[in-house]
């Protein structure tokens, strides 16, 4: 997709700081973070969202989440033996739900304390 924002930053036509990247996905830091640690993980093959995800993508809808764990684990987000730290996983799925961006990625928050419910 041409006007693609997220299409342009896995093409690295746009500038991002990069945590993660294989044939599949590209996982980078959100310029607009919610939390100490907020990164975006975005499948190279354009999307549009989850209600456009069709049975071919399944693979890489399963493997964001995979990504996403690493990443958690890497940057010290990953649960100890008592359960503590933590981190969010979101798919924002429409307007109303607040996606912005319509090419489809998820969000991985961490580094402080959240409640429930959120929004």
């Amino acid at each position: 997709m041409q006007d693609c924002i997220f299409c342009k930053i896995v093409a690295k036509e746009i500038p991002s700081k990069g945590v993660y990247e294989d044939e599949l996905v590209y996982a980078f830091h959100d310029i607009n973070p919610v939390a100490p640690v907020h990164i975006l993980i975005v499948p190279k093959r354009h999307i549009l969202g989850i209600q456009e995800m069709e049975q071919e993508h399944e693979k890489e809808v399963g493997h964001m989440f995979y990504v996403a764990k690493l990443i958690a684990q890497k940057l010290g987000l990953a649960p100890d033996e008592n359960l503590n730290r933590g981190y969010r996983l979101v798919f924002n799925v429409g307007k109303d739900a607040g996606q912005s961006v319509f090419h489809l990625h998820l969000h991985l928050i961490g580094g402080r304390h959240m409640s429930w419910p959120p929004g």
